[in-house]
């Protein structure tokens, strides 16, 4: 019996981009999602993760009969919650692009998650930084709080642990050094070109990084201007507002787009005007936003070339083969780490049925000695009356010692529920007892927990 987490999303391998972009969302909203999936009575906790590859919702369910009922209740909420949010007419809309994992299945998928083992980019490392991101983003809105934060930040010693124990994030595979890939096939070297990112964000700056001294010259495009200029002191580039797009595309050859924006930022039309300045001179536009920022009618044009998130996933296939070879060492380090997950949250189950036991035990018997030393024995003195208290607590530790012991060891196998059934039953014991006391009511943010967290 483990804790019925719920994921429920879709990723580059369900959904292509135009699908994606629909429930894609930025942080700026974040805070407005969570609330609606979590105002939900059939959720505990939640956690909303938005990247370019993938949208998925974290849920822990509210307690029901049984954990089939709660997840099946909080399944349907998220289902509800994810289409709202893109304002789809039905669930049933959405059906062919989701995915859903719960239980066991649910956690080993954060933890592959957040170790990049399910990223387009095999071992990229972005995706840590953005679960980092989306998990302080839950506990700021109040939207994890205890079991399901402990789930997540876990993933987070997990994609250590990959990191470090194995090859998988080896060499400097990543979309933005694809993109710099594809530049280079179609210009051959960027020594004689101009690259202007659109978006000064992190995965402008991997950009930026990739094409380092390699580009005649580097230009950033951002709508807060102070935000590009920051930029552009790390790299030695020029940076200028948005409003000068269009100018910086006269300029440039090859074009990396990055905004947050929902609507395109570079259209059909900017893109003739842009054409006609620049004398037909090809330019190459790589659009790595999800909301795409490169209306797709663009790549029509004559000399015009548009790559997007799922136009580089055939690129990026062929520069994983020596990260594949890392890929078992990896799963045997989520296999590890999922078994020790899972002891654990059996224990969440196990122990209070301990508890439970305990206290009913030894409330029959002090209810018996009190009613006893209320009439046969009331002539006792106060002496021979704790030597009898401390007698019932005796007993009781003899009584439940073997029990005890066998429902702790039933904790780490897969059919300790059927023992701790039978105990509830036979002793008539709560089913659904409460979470043990000691949760903690505010998780560490994510750097702090990854700090605390044994590797």
């Amino acid at each position: 019996m483990t804790l019925p987490v719920v994921v429920i999303g879709l990723s580059h391998k369900t959904a292509p981009v135009d699908v994606r972009e629909r429930f894609a969302s930025g942080s700026e909203v974040l805070p407005e999602v969570l609330a609606r999936i979590t105002s939900r009575v059939e959720i505990e906790e939640a956690m909303f993760l938005s990247t370019c590859n993938r949208v998925e919702v974290l849920a822990l369910p509210t307690a029901h009969a049984t954990q089939e009922e709660a997840v099946q209740a909080a399944s349907h909420a998220v289902r509800e919650a994810l289409r709202e949010h893109i304002g789809a007419a039905t669930v049933e809309e959405l059906r062919e692009y989701l995915y859903e994992r719960s239980g066991e299945e649910a956690v080993r998928h954060v933890f592959r998650v957040a170790s990049s083992l399910d990223s387009m980019v095999l071992g990229e490392p972005q995706i840590l930084g953005q679960v980092k991101d989306a998990y302080d983003a839950a506990i700021a809105a109040g939207a994890l709080r205890s079991h399901l934060a402990r789930c997540v930040s876990r993933s987070f010693t997990v994609a250590k642990r990959i990191r470090t124990e194995t090859q998988l994030g080896a060499g400097t595979v990543s979309i933005s050094s694809v993109a710099v890939d594809l530049a280079k096939r179609i210009f051959g070297e960027l020594a004689d070109h101009t690259v202007l990112l659109v978006g000064a964000g992190e995965m402008a700056e991997q950009a930026a990084k990739s094409l380092g001294q390699q580009a005649r010259a580097i230009r950033i495009c951002n709508r807060s201007f102070d935000r590009a200029a920051n930029l552009a002191s790390h790299f030695n580039a020029t940076a200028a507002p948005i409003e000068q797009l269009e100018a910086e595309l006269v300029l440039s050859d090859v074009v990396v787009a990055s905004t947050s924006s929902k609507n395109f930022v570079v259209t059909k039309d900017l893109v003739k005007r842009v054409m006609k300045q620049r004398k037909g001179r090809t330019l190459f536009f790589v659009d790595i936003a999800v909301p795409r920022n490169v209306e797709p009618a663009v790549h029509g044009l004559d000399n015009v070339y548009v790559y997007n998130v799922d136009d580089l996933e055939h690129e990026v296939a062929e520069n994983m083969k020596s990260r594949q070879k890392e890929v078992a060492a990896a799963e045997k380090i989520v296999d590890v780490e999922l078994t020790a997950w899972s002891q654990w949250a059996r224990g969440l189950n196990v122990n209070p049925t301990i508890v439970a036991l305990r206290a009913k035990t030894k409330g029959v018997l002090v209810a018996e000695l009190e009613r006893t030393l209320g009439t046969r024995l009331k002539h006792l003195p106060e002496g021979d009356r704790q030597a009898l208290t401390q007698m019932i607590e005796s007993a009781t530790n003899k009584l439940l010692h073997a029990p005890t012991t066998r429902l702790k060891a039933a904790a780490g196998v897969s059919d300790g529920n059927d023992l701790v059934r039978a105990a509830q039953h036979l002793f008539d014991l709560p089913s659904a007892p409460a979470p043990e006391p000691s949760t903690p009511s505010l998780p560490p943010s994510a750097d702090e927990s990854e700090k605390r967290l044994p590797h």
